[in-house]
């Protein structure tokens, strides 16, 4: 179809949808060129529709004329996943952002795409409910988004990543059906489990408008300890003796060495000097038993001589350990160094494994490497640090990368564990599926999505 076809072919769309649904100025169509990844590509037109009926009709009208649709949330991926790298139409539902019902009695809340990931958390926290995935960009990403990737963050140990609270979808699927998927209910075993075929489809089977989601009570009490430790290895063993007594953290955190020293530049903590790897571990629960657990593990965790020990109780207390973990990639940026945020998880049995791969990879190729991430699953974000100044260390990483993917799913892990395959892992899918894995995949797309429509060019490309 030629550009001139297509242009008057939106032109006609745009006339079907409510004023500023569709917009074609300049700055709109570059502001929804790409998200946090370095690649990016104009689209024709954005659609920003308010209603399930503007999604449907845009979808309809793209199916019928064969015009790319782009999903996108907020736009805060981290793997190229919403670039529209075949034109046509980047649809944002970061309009449709209303939170629709939160209900203390059935535990769960109704909410539109586009509301933001704090946003939702904020407000059902005022009524004493609780919505655990907390992914790091959480007050800038939005559930829909949320939902696309199944993000994750530090809660998933405890409480799930986000596909265990999606209850049910409002959905429009490519052809512009509108329909509605799994109920409101904590347990619903009728028929086969289709919301949860949406969650983590990256935008290619169809469009999330609306969605349940499980909530549960807000835990009474919190309470953290931040302990640094000589090495990596010390702390590795040191998760293994916190699992070995039974703990059941809601979050546990680790970075290693390189992080942690960008970040202690950065903060002007003079707690973290000399440590070679840091963990933040949280707990949760009733008061008593929180401060209780919490000292029983300070105590093991003071066995393995740390660097430091330090407890924090409270919301106050926790939030000055999180504060920190949240300047981690900052931090990593103000080295001046290019930094390529692969977020693999490997079994939480193959974390030294992991890290041992790290070191390699740094030995080998001259390469700095930086991890950091969510210990207690195994989803450690491994950083290569790249100097632009030297010409080979770009060459390098693509190998270093491809041996790192290749090293990872060795150990029995995935190229991924809460950002996608977008366009960034598209070059190791084949890697990381088997050949039939990778078939039934294509042919849930075919069937769901016959013109092809939704996110082209990813990994089913």
């Amino acid at each position: 179809m030629t550009g001139v076809t297509r242009r008057s072919l939106l032109g006609r769309l745009a006339r079907q949808l409510p004023p500023g649904e569709l917009v074609f100025t300049p700055e709109t169509l570059a502001a929804h060129a790409g998200d946090k990844w370095f690649a990016s590509h104009l689209p024709e037109a954005v659609a920003l529709p308010g209603s399930v009926e503007s999604v449907s009709r845009i979808l309809a009208f793209a199916s019928r004329h064969r015009i790319p649709v782009t999903p996108r949330g907020a736009g805060h991926g981290y793997v190229g996943g919403c670039v529209p790298v075949q034109g046509g139409i980047a649809l944002s539902v970061a309009g449709m952002n209303r939170i629709l019902e939160i209900s203390p009695v059935d535990f769960v809340t109704v909410v539109q795409p586009g509301v933001r990931t704090a946003a939702l958390q904020e407000a059902v926290e005022r009524q004493g409910l609780y919505y655990p995935p907390d992914p790091a960009s959480r007050a800038d990403c939005s559930i829909g988004g949320n939902i696309a990737t199944n993000a994750g963050g530090p809660r998933c140990l405890k409480y799930g990543v986000t596909r265990d609270y999606v209850m049910a979808l409002q959905v429009v699927l490519a052809d512009g059906t509108v329909t509605r998927l799994g109920g409101r209910t904590h347990k619903n075993k009728t028929g086969f489990d289709l919301h949860r075929l949406f969650v983590g489809s990256e935008g290619m089977l169809g469009v999330v408008t609306e969605a349940t989601l499980k909530l549960l009570p807000l835990p009474a009490y919190r309470a953290c300890v931040g302990v640094g430790f000589p090495d990596m290895k010390t702390a590795a063993r040191a998760i293994r003796a916190l699992f070995a007594a039974r703990f059941i953290p809601s979050a546990l955190e680790l970075a290693d060495g390189f992080t942690v020293d960008a970040a202690r530049r950065r903060t002007g903590s003079k707690l973290l000097r000399g440590a070679g790897a840091l963990m933040i571990v949280e707990l949760d629960g009733r008061e008593r038993a929180v401060r209780s657990e919490i000292t029983e593990l300070s105590r093991l965790l003071a066995d393995f001589k740390p660097t430091f020990i330090q407890k924090g109780l409270g919301p106050e207390g926790c939030e000055r350990f999180w504060k920190l973990r949240r300047e981690f990639s900052y931090s990593l940026r103000d080295t001046g160094l290019t930094k390529l945020n692969e977020d693999v998880v490997v079994p939480r049995g193959s974390l030294e494994a992991l890290f041992r791969l790290g070191a390699s990879l740094q030995k080998k190729h001259g390469i700095r490497v930086a991890c950091f991430g969510h210990a207690g699953d195994g989803n450690i974000h491994v950083n290569l640090m790249l100097d632009e100044t030297v010409p080979a260390q770009r060459a390098a990483s693509d190998r270093a990368l491809d041996e790192l993917f290749q090293g990872v799913v060795a150990l029995g892990g995935s190229i991924t564990g809460e950002h996608g395959v977008g366009l960034a892992k598209q070059p190791w899918w084949s890697i990381a599926v088997s050949p039939e894995s990778d078939a039934l995949h294509r042919r849930v797309k075919a069937s769901l999505d016959p013109a092809g429509i939704l996110n082209p060019g990813k990994f089913l490309g």
